[in-house]
């Protein structure tokens, strides 16, 4: 959030950012501003003057990890999977989407954003040759485990899962998992709650 929001300053006229702003802006307290801000470029802040802007997007970027990149793969390549391989902001974050894989045959050999669709045979090969570390899950909910399983099989250590369903994972794989639907229920229930 804050990340996004001093991106938004850059305009080549703004120098520094403080907390006072930068709390106001995000609605959030000041004091957990400054904590946060402080926690992650104790160099760039000066009293009364505030945070070298693009010292702090540096410092925010190092912290989030986006310097380094992590690549990742796609495993389903129907409407999610498409919209995943061609969103354009993932590198922005640190990662980047290399390849594909799908059951389908007349999916394997396409090309989407520029990334190659794979037959879901090569995932365990083309993985363990390329170190991947993130692999994402946008196959329908009864393939899910299984997907999940071949992905810790191939040495995936992070799973980012839209299917709706709890995968089980060894203790050193990481998950997050994204329900759409759910996510959209909570949002009609907070609308609710407003009105």
């Amino acid at each position: 959030m804050y990340l996004s929001f001093l991106k938004s300053m850059e305009d080549g006229k703004t120098r520094y950012a403080t907390s006072p702003a930068i709390a106001k802006a995000l609605k959030l307290n000041e004091v957990q501003v400054r904590k946060d801000l402080a926690c992650v470029s104790s160099k760039s802040g000066r009293p009364k003057i505030g945070f070298d802007l693009m010292q702090l997007i540096r410092d925010i970027e190092y912290t989030l990890g986006y310097a380094e990149v992590n690549e990742a793969i796609v495993v389903g390549v129907g409407n999610l999977g498409k919209a995943l391989l061609t969103y354009p902001g993932f590198e922005e974050c640190g990662v980047k989407i290399i390849a594909a894989f799908d059951h389908d045959p007349n999916m394997v050999g396409e090309e989407i954003g520029g990334k190659n669709v794979f037959a879901l045979n090569r995932l365990r090969t083309l993985c363990e040759r390329m170190k991947i570390p993130i692999g994402i899950i946008a196959v329908p909910e009864e393939s899910a485990q299984e997907i999940c399983d071949r992905m810790v099989e191939s040495g995936i250590k992070a799973i980012w899962n839209f299917a709706p369903i709890h995968l089980t994972v060894p203790d050193d794989v990481v998950v997050r998992d994204e329900n759409l639907a759910v996510s959209l229920s909570l949002l009609a229930i907070q609308l609710k709650e407003k009105q």
